[in-house]
């Protein structure tokens, strides 16, 4: 499809009015999920998938942890530094990790698609 046939979106609906208080939480939504406001309102009317920013950084975060508590659970083995309470340990962080990994994932599956 060239540029030209592409659609655009040409219609508008006109002003919406709300609040005050409204209008600075719908803005500060989009601005989170890095969308614009209009953009925020057309997914949230049509039922599409809106993801913060925010929850994208923090999965990043979280398996950063994991690939970091691997690494250092392989060189304290090498080193002959494990016991088994260190051990338990490593377990019990890891399947917290996993926990709320699977949280954010659910939570994103709970979200249309656009």
């Amino acid at each position: 499809m060239s540029k030209s046939e592409r659609r655009q979106r040409t219609a508008l609906l006109g002003s919406v009015r709300c609040y005050p208080e409204e209008k600075e939480q719908i803005q500060a939504s989009a601005k989170a999920a890095g969308i614009s406001t209009g953009e925020f309102l057309r997914r949230s009317a049509l039922g599409r998938r809106i993801v913060a920013k925010g929850d994208t950084k923090q999965m990043n975060e979280i398996l950063k942890l994991g690939g970091l508590q691997k690494h250092l659970y392989s060189e304290m083995q090498k080193q002959g530094m494990m016991t088994a309470e260190l051990s338990k340990q490593f377990a019990d962080t890891l399947a917290a990790l996993q926990k709320t990994l699977m949280k954010f994932r659910a939570e994103s599956l709970n979200n249309t698609e656009d």
